[in-house]
């Protein structure tokens, strides 16, 4: 058997300078990040101009200059051969003796193509010349044993690639299961009901009676009655004993945060000289990311007392994508203040239990009936009083409790299943790296 042998990577390829005479901005070619292959460009009219572009041909190596070291790299397929493109995506061809797609994996194995930006130059934009990386040595077998380990190797790719897409399928199957979940529990169909039980009407009847203490006492102020919730609003049948609720019904305090004119400008790293600055980046569904905290000057008179958060607040996202985002404030703290991005629901005693609440709003039958709410299309936002008059399924309280538990439960499974997968994962990546490695090691 004939030996492998280094080769300089100049004397593999010879850059194709093929100038196109006649330029068509329809048929260019674009080399996408993280080895995701060649591509047509997506289409736009280009400025004529100076630049120069070159045809391409099927079967050449071809890199981006300023993002090899991405994974900007390939090699060009049949449909787009005789398409363009510029000086800054050069392509090659490849002498006889080396398969093109053996200078492909060489770069792929071992996430090679990572090391390559210390060949890059330039002042603004650094760039990576095919000169700064022709003294690269590929080891090289004979062009046959070239072939027949890429086809090997190849084989080996599919069958790695369509466990990843058994994986990524999996992903999307429990995602969907932990919606059902939720759809489920407030839908009454995970847990029995108990007759014997204090139904939700008179739960609600308690947690009227307990507002009606607080107007009296001074501690909330009383508001305008809600409207009654009509047949037609009813989005499905509750199990008996349940009933629907408008949220303002349960809630000492629904409101937005404040954002003082100083935000954004005198952000201190010192926690006991600054106030906690929570923004609707920090809120994720069902808890707070608060890995980098934001703490601001504490100047009390520029906050509005009613964007300081007590231990146990749900914050909702009101605006813009994320919107419908819940986490509850489950910090030991005094100092902390919301931004007007985040919504602030406040319930009026403990008649109603966190987690089945929080449950709710993460569930997408809260999330659809807040984009039916949204005032603004253009830029997704929710107001305070349609937040008000969100309607709940209330069961009684020990139900709420059965719900929960039930519910932990199911995503304990399903967070069990995704360890699992992402192990798949990992094990599929470790072998497809030791597959690439194994290939060009001799």
């Amino acid at each position: 058997m004939a030996e492998w042998r280094k080769v300089k990577l100049s004397d593999l390829w010879i850059e194709s300078k093929i100038e196109s005479v006649n330029p068509n901005s329809d048929k260019r070619i674009t080399v996408r990040l993280n080895v995701q292959g060649v591509e047509k460009r997506p289409d736009r009219n280009d400025e004529k101009g100076a630049t120069k572009y070159y045809i391409r041909k099927a079967g050449q190596f071809i890199y981006g200059r300023q993002n090899f070291h991405k994974g900007a790299f390939g090699i060009i397929p049949k449909e787009l051969d005789n398409f363009e493109s510029s000086s800054d995506i050069p392509s090659f061809d490849i002498n006889k003796e080396c398969n093109p797609e053996w200078i492909y994996y060489f770069f792929k194995q071992g996430g090679l193509y990572k090391e390559l930006e210390k060949y890059s130059k330039g002042t603004g934009s650094k760039r990576i010349h095919p000169d700064k990386i022709g003294h690269l040595e590929i080891p090289l077998p004979p062009r046959k044993e070239q072939d027949k380990i890429l086809n090997e190797l190849k084989l080996q790719e599919k069958k790695i690639s369509e466990l990843f897409s058994i994986d990524n399928k999996n992903e999307n199957y429990i995602t969907k299961l932990r919606q059902q979940i939720l759809k489920e529990a407030v839908q009454g169909k995970l847990t029995k009901q108990d007759s014997k039980e204090e139904s939700a009407k008179e739960l609600l009847k308690k947690i009227k009676s307990g507002k009606e203490k607080l107007i009296k006492e001074g501690k909330i102020k009383k508001e305008k009655p809600l409207p009654l919730i009509s047949d037609d609003e009813i989005p499905y049948e509750l199990p008996s004993g349940w009933e629907w609720v408008r949220l303002g019904d349960i809630c000492r305090l629904i409101t937005k945060g404040s954002s003082p004119n100083w935000q954004g400008v005198n952000y201190i790293e010192d926690k006991d000289k600054g106030i906690l600055f929570v923004t609707s980046e920090n809120v994720n569904s069902f808890n707070l990311k608060l890995i980098n905290k934001k703490y601001l000057e504490k100047k009390f008179n520029e906050i509005e007392p009613r964007s300081i958060l007590k231990k146990g607040d749900f914050l909702m996202n009101i605006v813009g994508a994320s919107i419908g985002r819940t986490a509850i404030f489950d910090l030991d703290i005094e100092d902390a203040n919301i931004n007007q991005a985040v919504c602030l629901i406040r319930m009026a005693n403990s008649l109603i239990d966190s987690k089945y609440l929080l449950n709710f709003f993460n569930s997408t039958i809260c999330i659809n009936y807040m984009y039916d709410k949204q005032v603004d299309m253009a830029r997704p936002n929710l107001s305070m009083g349609n937040i008000s008059q969100f309607l709940i399924p209330i069961p009684s309280l020990s139900e709420q409790k059965r719900i929960v538990e039930k519910v932990d439960k199911l995503m304990t499974d399903c967070d069990e299943l995704e360890k699992q997968i992402k192990e798949n994962q990992v094990n599929s990546e470790k072998l497809l790296v030791a597959v690439l490695k194994e290939s060009f090691e001799k």
